[in-house]
């Protein structure tokens, strides 16, 4: 901001490269660490006093806005820009996989997707209701022409996605195999095959 009398004057040289190394870092540490990182540590990883990082970015979540605001933006932008694709069906599955094949690898994405409110983002935001009325666009489409089984709501394939995210971290851990995302997906089809219902006992429902 300016002081009242112009616009804001750009960093010297010094200043924007500090900054850089702030976001850069910290991109870094939210991807392997997630949102529990803390100011001190950002500092510490970049080599700065944490009075630099305090100077560009006042608040925690300025920081952490500034690193993630624009995945999370591109995941809509992408949702919205195939609301018209002429698949319906493959381009409401491709946009879950990408989803969930990008911010599983972002540990600071999945906090934030599998925490399903509260994002850290500046008060007033709409992010996280553009985020669910693009992913709400791309079901409806798949739904009217069959691709997706009629019953899941919006609110269903958010936890669905919440739930992959969880899951693929965890099958990363373990040297798994990634596959989760395409087992989701399978069942979230209209045309997936049907078991017969199971009993308590175990036993196949007649």
């Amino acid at each position: 901001m300016g002081d009242g009398h112009g616009p804001a004057r750009p960093l010297r040289a010094d200043a924007r490269r500090n900054r850089e190394r702030v976001l850069q870092i910290a991109q870094e540490a939210l991807a392997s660490d997630g949102l529990t990182i803390s100011f001190d540590e950002i500092a510490r990883r970049a080599g700065f006093g944490v009075g630099t990082v305090y100077r560009h970015f006042p608040t925690k979540e300025a920081l952490f806005e500034a690193v993630l605001l624009g995945r999370i933006e591109r995941f809509v932008a992408d949702a919205r820009a195939l609301a018209t694709a002429e698949d319906a069906g493959r381009a409401f599955f491709g946009w879950f996989a990408r989803v969930v094949e990008q911010a599983s690898a972002n540990q600071a994405l999945c906090d934030m997707l599998e925490s399903g409110a509260g994002l850290p983002f500046r008060p007033g935001s709409t992010l996280e209701d553009d985020f669910a009325g693009a992913l709400g666009r791309l079901l409806v489409r798949a739904q009217r022409v069959g691709a997706v089984r009629p019953e899941l709501a919006a609110a269903d394939v958010r936890d669905l996605l919440r739930g992959c995210l969880m899951a693929e971290r965890r099958a990363r851990a373990r040297g798994g195999a990634v596959r989760m995302a395409e087992v989701v997906c399978d069942g979230m089809r209209a045309t997936a095959r049907r078991a017969e219902p199971v009993r308590r006992d175990g036993r196949q429902a007649r």
